[in-house]
């Protein structure tokens, strides 16, 4: 299996130099030459099968050619020692909990497994990796876990000065060793650009070898398919079209979704649930794509204003904007209206969601309004700890701190404050 840049001006590479540059030479995103629907038989039998099984089966066509069976299946486990369950919120709706990893966010698992393929390619080579990540919250925390003490390679977040949740900060910028975190003064967007800018600077590249580890990176990105088909196994035999509503902030994981619809699971359609960040939802009512700069919500996660795996949900759909809009609804939604929702679900079912996943679920109500016979899945994307204050403040109830967190909040947060991208390159060049 090779991965092509979506810009189409750069060579064909193998699944371990897509991971290790992350972005193509011409500046586009990897994409696999080839998705190969599974066998039928699969979706058949997938409630038989573990989660190991089935994470194994749908990532093997993709990196096989590079890492050999017995050490992909090694690799799945260290990533899949945590369950993701699907709890029903009221009738034909539910929501699927990916923050039960050690950072509590979705994103252990693309960080993880990311980490544990730079980690064996690492070990027949003596080149060191930087990997260059801009967070606007939970990236930061589950890059920093996933690749802390992997040999061969240092990490440095990016994330905007009091942006993220006090909880985020501390998980990114209290681990030390190989992890520093740059505490950027502005936004998401700016940490992003920078990242981006790193990417192109001819200068830095022929002294380092640079990687990211946001969704940007297909090592990041393709593993959040497994999530989706988690989901199915657990609600297959309800026999009710699913439809899933995810959160949506740089657009990987509901890509990914995709990538799992196009291997055979089924699903009747995607909604991508945003905050007033409503680039996307703009172009699905209008069919021009207008990036703006972020606003700041109380979902900082989906503070972005243009969303980089948009153009692999594009490309999926051959940027066919009717073919897209078929499978694909996006609605944006305000803070008021997130707090609304969080209030409403407590008060109705006791379960407390986090803004995100409160976003999801009035993505799932949206479009059931007309599509009442279908089975709402929303994605709950990080745990409401994360954002304590906020979550306490709408629901008025107390929250317990799990192990996970408790056990970053007496550490020191260390952090290097940078305002303009010269800044970065000098930091890094220094660093070698």
């Amino acid at each position: 299996m090779n991965f092509y840049s979506l810009n189409k001006k750069a060579p064909n590479v193998s699944f371990k130099d897509a991971v290790i540059k992350g972005i193509a030479p011409d500046k586009g995103l990897y994409f696999p030459e080839s998705i190969t629907p599974l066998p039928q038989s699969f979706f058949e039998d997938i409630e038989t099968l573990s989660n190991e099984e089935i994470a194994f089966t749908a990532i093997h066509q993709f990196v096989r050619t590079d890492i050999p069976d017995d050490e992909l299946r090694k690799i799945i486990k260290n990533v899949l020692d945590f369950d993701f369950p699907v709890v029903e919120i009221e009738d034909n709706v539910a929501t699927l909990e990916l923050f039960h990893g050690p950072t509590m966010a979705f994103k252990d698992v693309g960080a993880r497994f990311m980490a544990q393929c730079l980690g064996y390619f690492s070990e027949s080579t003596s080149n060191e990796v930087t990997v260059l990540v801009a967070t606007s919250g939970d990236t930061g925390g589950a890059v920093a876990n996933g690749f802390l003490g992997v040999d061969g390679v240092k990490v440095v977040i990016l994330y905007p000065s009091g942006k993220v949740s006090d909880i985020q900060e501390r998980q990114l910028t209290t681990l030390g060793r190989n992890i520093t975190a740059l505490e950027v003064d502005g936004t998401f967007d700016d940490c992003q650009k920078m990242v981006k800018t790193a990417f192109l600077d001819d200068v830095l590249l022929q002294k380092m070898q640079l990687t990211s580890a946001n969704s940007i990176n297909v090592a990041r990105w393709l593993p959040q398919l497994f999530y989706f088909l988690f989901a199915y196994k657990q609600l297959k035999a309800k026999g009710q079209e699913l439809v899933f509503s995810v959160p949506s902030g740089n657009f990987g994981n509901i890509c990914a979704g995709m990538v799992a619809q196009r291997l055979g699971m089924p699903v009747k359609h995607f909604v991508a649930a945003t905050n007033v960040n409503d680039t996307v939802p703009e172009f699905m009512q209008t069919g021009e794509y207008n990036p703006k700069p972020s606003s700041a919500t109380i979902s900082n996660a989906m503070d972005v204003g243009d969303p980089s795996n948009f153009i692999r949900i594009r490309h999926l759909h051959n940027d066919d904007f009717e073919v897209l809009k078929a499978n694909l609804s996006s609605y944006p939604f305000t803070d008021e209206e997130t707090k609304k929702a969080m209030l409403h679900i407590y008060k109705t079912s006791q379960y407390i969601a986090d803004p995100h996943g409160a976003v999801g679920y009035l993505g799932v109500q949206e479009y059931r309004k007309h599509h009442p016979e279908t089975y709402g899945v929303f994605l709950e994307t990080a745990h409401p700890v994360k954002f304590l204050d906020v979550v306490e403040e709408t629901i008025g109830h107390t929250l317990e701190l799990p192990p996970q967190i408790e056990k970053v909040m007496d550490r020191e947060k260390k952090s290097i404050k940078i305002k303009q991208y010269e800044e970065l390159k000098n930091y890094l060049i220094a660093r070698q």
